[in-house]
């Protein structure tokens, strides 16, 4: 799964690395975050057949036909080789998809008695993206609550070692065809949900105030030992 992750990036390099044209969020409300945790508002990129447009969505999706917006908190990922087929998920698999920006993510290996947070990231320190599907949910109140969720697939080698899943990164040239609103082919998209090469990640473990979403500095992703 993915539980935790980190967007640290500049607002300009966000801008230009997603070829974001139109953004409704806008500079002076996005913050660096080194510890994202699920029901937060994160920022995400779709493009509505013209563009690409920068906004937010509360992490852990909710269908549009749930009756209690708590559903969320138990969808803040779908599994990639059955997200096309399940009905929380098929429709936005086919209509409403995004990309999640993210400068790195957390996941826990297990040890004896004990779990260690490590960071994971590409190699050159690159923004990338994770593939989202995203639903909007009308509360009782009238409100419109627009969410996400982050697929998942098998690990790769790397990745293995730590963890038996892993977010779905897509490649640039992945993400342009993952984005684009038009394509609505389930077999077409279901080949993008695949691990990412194993030579363009690296992995080290890092401090357990991570543990915490309380916890949200700099300090986070700095290597241990």
């Amino acid at each position: 799964m993915c539980g935790r992750f980190a967007l640290y990036a500049d607002y300009a390099a966000l801008l230009e690395r997603f070829n974001i044209e139109e953004a409704a969020l806008e500079q002076g409300l996005y913050e660096k975050n080194y510890n994202v945790a699920p029901s937060q508002q994160i920022a995400a990129v779709i493009n509505d057949g013209k563009q690409n447009r920068l906004g937010t969505f509360r992490w852990g999706l909710i269908p549009s036909w749930a009756k209690d917006h708590k559903i969320g908190y138990k969808m803040i990922n779908a599994r990639g080789e059955t997200a096309a087929e399940k009905p929380s998920f098929r429709t936005a698999f086919r209509k409403r998809r995004c990309l999640i920006p993210a400068s790195a993510f957390y996941e826990w290996k297990k040890g004896e008695g004990s779990k260690t947070p490590m960071l994971i990231h590409l190699e050159d320190d690159e923004l990338f993206a994770f593939a989202g599907l995203w639903e909007s949910w009308k509360a009782q109140d009238g409100q419109m609550v627009h969410s996400c969720t982050i697929l998942t697939t098998e690990p790769n080698a790397l990745m293995a070692e730590i963890h038996d899943r892993m977010p779905v990164i897509l490649s640039k040239s992945d993400e342009q065809v993952w984005l684009d609103p038009n394509v609505q082919d389930p077999e077409l998209l279901q080949e993008l949900i695949k691990p990412y090469q194993r030579s363009g990640l690296e992995a080290y473990e890092v401090s357990g105030a991570v543990n915490s979403p309380k916890n949200n500095g700099q300090e986070l992703i700095q290597k241990i030992g």
